[in-house]
């Protein structure tokens, strides 16, 4: 056989020698999100390469199959293990190990023998995809091309309609496998968030969005762009109702804050549009390295800072928070202030040395 490499136009041509490897990212599940590379590499592959559970049925193929071709050699690559036990001596880690091994192994048989391999993936290949561990074993033996894909991070952002990071926010992107407390932390320490890999992981991610206070601002996406696709409020959802394919999303903070409805005027002495709060805040004795994740956190989410002006310069500034600093001998004054926001709905944060 022949490999076929990728030329300036995006066609793939035949020359002499082995085969080449793609990892084709597929993007969210909508077959139109696919890129146009992604087509191309496809259509003209020997070989289509797709990851799924012991059912047979893959949410990759699916999203790939009108552009399958009948003449295509089909290499299902079948996990030997989900979220069951498994009895492997090297234990559920063991089990998949060894399953990437053989898959690899099945791959290569097709590259040495010069066809072109695709493996696809929804979402990125090199975002939580199945196919970086076919990367990791053959990407150094042969020419290898990965072709990117929307994330599902993306289409529920898109879904919802709101920004996931504005200015100098920070987006963090965790999986909802970690201990609850780690979760939580990481939740309290971050502008912007989402959490991925939720169905059986989702009463510890709710609990850490509550314990972090983020709750009042988190949505819920399940299976963006795909059918069935579902978006709401977290607090909203029942725990029972939570597949694998969700995600939930802590949105910017900035958008939330300086948004305004068309004609609206901004007004600080407007009705609050919730109960609002006064945290007092220590920035530790160095600065931003010596904050905790909860005082991270409530700096973060405060939309009035309040306190002596040396202290509130320790603290970035964030688009659209409001300072309000002062002499170090007005104590009681800044009290007074920041019950006063706080009695407008404002979240405050009073900042300590």
């Amino acid at each position: 056989m022949s490999e076929q490499q990728a030329t300036g136009d995006g066609s793939v041509a035949n020359t002499a020698g082995p085969g080449r490897l793609y990892g084709v990212g597929l993007g969210p599940g909508d077959p139109s999100l696919m890129t146009v590379r992604a087509v191309q590499v496809i259509a003209q592959a020997d070989v289509i390469a797709y990851h799924s559970a012991r059912h047979g049925r893959s949410i990759a193929r699916s999203i790939a199959a009108e552009h399958l071709r009948a003449d295509h050699i089909e290499e299902a690559l079948v996990y030997p293990v989900t979220t069951e036990s498994t009895d492997h001596p090297g234990g559920y880690r063991g089990a998949l190990d060894e399953f990437y091994e053989s898959a690899a192994a099945r791959l290569a048989v097709h590259l040495d023998a010069g066809r072109t391999v695709a493996v696809i993936s929804e979402g990125d290949p090199l975002f939580y995809g199945s196919y970086q561990h076919m990367h990791k074993r053959l990407a150094h033996r042969y020419p290898t091309e990965v072709i990117p894909g929307v994330t599902s991070i993306s289409a529920a952002a898109a879904r919802l309609g709101k920004p996931l990071a504005e200015a100098d926010e920070v987006l963090t992107i965790l999986p909802g496998t970690l201990p609850e407390e780690e979760l939580t932390a990481r939740l309290a320490s971050t502008d912007t968030a989402v959490v991925m890999k939720l169905g059986r992981t989702f009463p510890t991610v709710r609990r850490a969005m509550e314990r972090s206070g983020r709750l009042p601002e988190a949505h819920y996406v399940e299976r963006a762009t795909m059918p069935g696709e579902r978006t709401e409020k977290l607090a909203d959802i029942d725990a029972e109702t939570v597949p694998y394919f969700s995600v939930t999303v802590v949105p910017s903070r900035v958008a939330e804050q300086s948004y305004s409805a068309p004609g609206a005027e901004a007004d600080e002495a407007t009705a609050p549009s919730g109960p609002g709060e006064v945290v007092v805040v220590g920035t530790g004795p160095a600065g931003p390295l010596w904050l905790t994740p909860e005082s991270r956190g409530a700096l973060a989410a405060a939309e009035d800072l309040v306190g002596y002006a040396t202290y509130l310069d320790r603290v970035p500034l964030r688009p659209g928070q409001r300072r309000h600093a002062s002499d170090n001998k007005v104590e009681s004054e800044r009290a007074e202030l920041a019950l006063d926001l706080a009695r407008r709905g404002r979240r405050v944060a009073v900042v300590s040395g």
